[in-house]
């Protein structure tokens, strides 16, 4: 990237610039918008205020800029980019691009939001850590927001599976917000991705969240509300979801619990009632089928790149259809084991699932 387009990247998140706004300076004047009047920018579709932050360069913060990305796993990811995850560029206030630590490509794959909230109870707070890990055990990425009680607990379990977890915060990429996350947050920058749309050293302002939340559900196939209250802001991440197209599931709870009416009102709404991370799987499973394009065409399956528990499961289910139930009694495996890597191998191709809960080999 040379100099010019860097400075480009740079003035587009300082004037927090749209992925169509940005992607319409491109190509009208490519790198060289940074010098084009702000009059003309305006004409572009740009507000006064955009327009004077992109055309106002500032050398110090263009410097702590680049000398930000010079560190190693720190990115840039615009939306032009060939890798800019497909989900994301549906939307039309996506932001134009994300900083980032961790894994750049785990954008890109199957995830699933977990949010809720942040004096969640200790049921909320286990049901959002065993969710989270079985999904990802299932190969799922879990996405939330990294703040307390909810978003923290999904981080958690998540990252003690496979899929990996996306943390999409409030603040540029260079603060953690609450500091009691610090800790967490470099495990996920170590074992997946921590992003943002804003610039270094923003402080975590409340206006900040909201815009945040657009991008934890975008990023995602779907949306679960594990405990919320009736004025929360993991509903607003619900809200954007379902305008976003995409599936919400929310797991209900005690009536006398006022961390619960939030689930209770999305449900009435038409949010899906979950009891089990494979009440999530299913639903989604026909989404994610679709977008890797499995058919009787594909190339045979490497199964070597499964998970060693995939691979053992493999062994054990026949091309003449078997039960869930002797499976398990074939495996002696927890179910929720057994429900992630019979999904990693209908992922993959390798297993069909049939009606009455049976599953036969097709690879």
């Amino acid at each position: 990237m040379d100099e010019m387009t860097r400075i480009f990247w740079h003035q587009a998140l300082q004037a927090a610039l749209t992925a169509p706004q940005a992607q319409a300076l491109w190509q009208t004047w490519g790198a060289t918008a940074v010098e084009v009047p702000v009059a003309e920018l305006v004409a572009q579709g740009l507000t006064d205020s955009q327009a004077a932050r992109f055309r106002q360069v500032d050398d110090e913060a263009l410097g702590r800029f680049e000398a930000w990305l010079g560190q190693e796993h720190h990115w840039l990811m615009t939306c032009l980019d060939a890798d800019w995850p497909p989900l994301l560029a549906q939307l039309s206030d996506a932001p134009a691009m994300l900083l980032g630590l961790g894994s750049r490509a785990l954008l890109s794959d199957p995830q699933i939001a977990i949010v809720g909230a942040r004096h969640a109870s200790r049921e909320g707070l286990r049901n959002a850590e065993t969710f989270a890990e079985a999904l990802s055990q299932a190969g799922i990425a879990v996405t939330s927001g990294l703040a307390h009680g909810i978003d923290a607990a999904a981080h958690r379990g998540a990252l003690k599976g496979p899929g990996g977890t996306v943390a999409v915060v409030g603040t540029g990429p260079d603060r953690v917000y609450p500091a009691a996350n610090r800790e967490l947050a470099h495990q996920i920058a170590e074992q997946g991705a921590l992003v943002s749309e804003f610039p270094l050293g923003t402080p975590p302002r409340a206006q900040n969240f909201p815009r945040r939340n657009r991008i934890v559900s975008g990023l995602s196939v779907g949306t679960l509300v594990v405990e919320a209250a009736e004025r929360s802001g993991s509903l607003i991440t619900a809200r954007l979801a379902s305008q976003q197209g995409r599936e919400v599931f929310a797991i209900p709870g005690s009536i006398h619990n006022p961390m619960a009416r939030g689930c209770h009102r999305l449900i009435r709404q038409g949010a899906k009632l979950v009891e089990t991370a494979q009440d999530i799987l299913e639903e989604v499973f026909p989404q994610l089928q679709a977008r890797l394009a499995l058919d009787e065409t594909a190339p045979a399956v490497d199964t070597a790149s499964l998970s060693t528990e995939a691979r053992q499961l493999l062994d054990q289910v026949d091309f003449d259809p078997v039960s869930l139930d002797e499976l398990a009694v074939r495996t002696r495996w927890p179910v929720s084991s057994l429900q992630g890597a019979l999904l990693e191998l209908e992922l993959a191709g390798c297993v069909e699932a049939l009606p009455g809960g049976q599953y036969r080999r097709i690879c």
